[in-house]
């Protein structure tokens, strides 16, 4: 098998370089799929071998040994854009990372940046990168995510930090010129902060010819990014300053099963299949994808269950369930690495955070449900909602891939293989589907007054565009003409939050409560604060009702904070009230680094010493625009567009009266449409602080919101 590489510097008497499949350490073979194989069509591949499982020392005499290291690392040294397309068998792009930052460093003696949409696992992998060059984390190795930044201004070298926090990093340092190159990784998932750098990149690219850019990921669509980087604008093709590269990594076959028919509740399946391949199967671990933490719950209380009552029958073999979810304590999350003995069938149940963050040993068998959670936007209705979706082809793949790590595996789908056929081939940019005004606010204050004329790789919706305007305004962040204000405007784009937050903290000192709000405002940057067993559910809801107020959420979360830290941030209090530790002490850090931004901007270090009314009405400052009322059919309706809504059941005030008004941080869409962090309000505070929003809208919707309000 050969392959080849269009890179003109590297031509061979033929014209091409060719590159022969490295014959060792088992390079494996692709998944197949009832006797398909998934391919890579792209022209233009160079394979390097498949050593990623040995440390970083190892790989340099692994890769030293295969005759065309060379030019590998010379292709990587002489274009401007190199897109990675890495197996889905291991870790690869941090090896591969390792590899080519060492090189540039050598060469160009300034930083190496690596970046990714997500920042839940950065610290451990610049841990391990740091291990394995026997540095200190923090010191050459470090990692920059929002809210921590755990770097050496003078003595880093390699810097792991999120889309976001590049995108940062730019309005400091618009050309990025303390980095000689930038990897971008999991490139597939095409954030929000992902796309405005891909797009900023591109610009800094065609003014630094030094800077180069690695695109890494494993179920990319890599023409696209190869022709959106691609400088050369002749029919030449060896001027192309953009070449895709594979790394082929040890992968096993897995079988693909499909269901003959159609069923009517996946979550059943799911159950049903594990205990099947549990009586039925050999030995392995069972990975099973749901959308989201609630359906992760319930299969887990009702598998164990299952087993409970297989226990008894005298099976010898036992099943370990565990959950894994974003929002577990990490000490929850661990549990899935952990070994069991041969006596025990662990069964992981997942949200898609498995699917390409991490990498469970032991996997065997993989049940995909088909669906998944995602944030969309709805610029009719001005309502951002997570809702679930059929998956893509490209990650129904990868949750596939997930069973042939170290062995042949098998994949069970719970759907038809008619409805794969009929599946999107990629998942739609966030940037197509997401509330834009963080996105404009970033971009004017790198200097971008003209937005819609950005070179976005995906263009965002024109009417969404006009909604995130609209609410910028209305927020105080632009003026008239759109552009960035003096000095609200960009105060509120230095914070790492939501536009509607930073605002309500900027407003905070005015009300006199910065410190609740300080505090509020980080607890509603964490997960799952409360912690609800499946074993004491009862005993947990009990407890957690010693928090509650009558005003709601935000409050709530208010007192478990003060609570904490009353307790002097003590772990085993948190355990005794079912409460996540790591969590409050994240949201102590996150607290912190907002207060220092207010000590930037002068806001004044005050309390409303036990008083809600300031808080609620600064509360309302920011989130105006999230305002519901009370109607008579027995849901909420939003003021901007009359949409139905309902308090989600974890809400304090789900079992409680119904509040004439409230205002909410954010709706979830399963059944029905679920406003979640929700507080009750007084209607007359919306004329009183929104009084623009409410008057001046010069949409439909908007010229009778004003009556809505004025008429309860």
């Amino acid at each position: 098998m050969t392959l080849s590489v269009r890179a003109p510097w590297l031509q061979g008497p033929d014209g091409v370089v060719s590159a022969l499949k490295p014959g060792y350490h088992n390079s494996g073979m692709n998944i197949s799929f009832h006797n398909k194989t998934i391919k890579h069509n792209s022209l233009g591949f160079i394979i390097i071998p498949p050593v990623a499982r040995f440390c970083l020392r190892q790989q340099f005499s692994l890769l030293a040994t295969n005759k065309y290291i060379n030019q590998c690392l010379i292709l990587v040294i002489s274009i401007k854009c190199l897109i990675i397309i890495y197996g889905s068998s291991c870790s690869r792009a941090v090896q591969t990372s390792q590899y080519l930052a060492v090189s540039f460093l050598i060469l160009a003696g300034r930083r190496v940046g690596s970046f990714v949409p997500r920042e839940s696992l950065w610290d451990t992998v610049a841990g391990r990168v740091a291990d394995e060059r026997g540095a200190v984390l923090g010191h050459e190795v470090g990692y920059c995510i929002r809210f921590d930044d755990c770097t050496d201004p003078l003595a880093t070298r390699i810097k792991f930090l999120t889309d976001g926090m590049l995108v940062r990093e730019m309005m400091v340092d618009p050309l990025l010129t303390k980095y000689s190159a930038i990897m971008l990784d999991e490139a597939h998932e095409r954030t929000l902060y992902t796309d405005i750098a891909i797009g900023l990149l591109k610009k800094i690219q065609k003014k630094r010819g030094d800077l180069r850019l690695i695109v890494a990921s494993a179920t990319l669509d890599a023409e696209k990014f190869r022709d959106f980087f691609n400088q050369n604008e002749t029919s030449d093709p060896t001027r192309d300053t953009c070449v895709i590269l594979t790394v082929e990594g040890r992968t096993f076959p897995v079988d693909i099963f499909y269901l003959q028919s159609p069923v009517p509740d996946y979550i059943k399946s799911t159950v049903e299949t594990v205990m099947k391949i549990h009586q039925t199967e050999g030995d392995g671990d069972i990975l099973a994808f749901l959308t989201g933490q609630e359906e992760v719950e319930t299969v887990v209380s009702m598998l164990i269950e299952q087993a409970r009552a297989l226990g008894r029958t005298g099976m010898k073999r036992h099943l370990r369930i565990l959950p894994m979810y974003a929002g577990l304590p990490s000490f929850e999350q661990m549990k899935v690495f952990e070994r069991v003995s041969r006596s025990v069938r662990k069964v992981i149940v997942a949200t898609n955070v498995a699917e390409t963050s991490i990498t469970i040993s032991g996997v065997v068998y993989v049940i995909d449900c088909g669906f998944m959670k995602l944030r969309a936007y709805n610029p009719r209705t001005a309502i951002e909602c997570l809702v679930v979706v059929p998956v893509s082809q490209a990650s129904a793949n990868q949750r596939a891939g997930r069973g042939g790590r170290s062995r042949s595996g098998k994949c069970y789908r719970l759907y038809t293989e008619e409805a794969f056929d009929k599946l999107p081939q990629s998942t739609i940019p966030e940037m197509q589907r997401s509330n834009l005004a963080p996105v404009i606010l970033q971009l004017k204050a790198l200097g971008i007054d003209n937005v819609l004329r950005f070179h976005f790789m995906s263009p965002p919706p024109a009417q969404s565009m006009v909604q995130a305007l609209e609410l910028l305004y209305a927020l105080g962040g632009l003026d008239k003409d759109c552009r960035l204000t003096e000095p609200l405007g960009m105060r509120i784009a230095e914070f790492p939050l939501n536009p509607m937050f930073a605002k309500m903290l900027l407003e905070s000192g005015n009300f006199g409560c910065s410190q609740e709000i300080l505090s509020i405002a980080a607890m509603m940057q964490i997960q799952n604060i409360f912690v609800v067993p499946s074993n004491q559910k009862s005993q947990a809801i009990r407890v957690h009702r010693k928090f509650a107020v009558e005003e709601g959420d935000h409050l709530t979360m208010l007192n478990v904070y003060e609570a904490f830290i009353k307790h002097n941030k003590n772990s085993q209090w948190c355990q005794e009230h079912f409460l996540n530790y790591k969590g409050l002490v994240r949201a102590a850090t996150v607290r912190e680094q907002l207060k220092k931004l207010l000590v930037k901007f002068q806001v004044p270090k005050i309390s409303s010493e036990g008083d809600p009314d300031p808080v609620l009405r600064c509360i309302v400052s920011g989130f105006f625009a999230n305002a519901a009322r009370f109607h008579s059919t027995g849901a909420y309706r939003t003021i901007r567009d009359d949409h139905e809504l309902h308090i989600h059941p974890a809400s304090v005030l789900y079992a409680e009266k119904p509040p004439r008004w409230v205002i909410y941080n954010e709706v979830i869409q399963t059944s029905k449409y679920y406003m979640r962090d929700v507080t009750a309000i007084e209607s007359a505070w919306l004329l009183e602080l929104a009084p623009h929003f409410y008057q001046q809208g010069t949409h439909l919707s908007l010229k009778a919101k004003r009556a809505k309000v004025q008429d309860q």
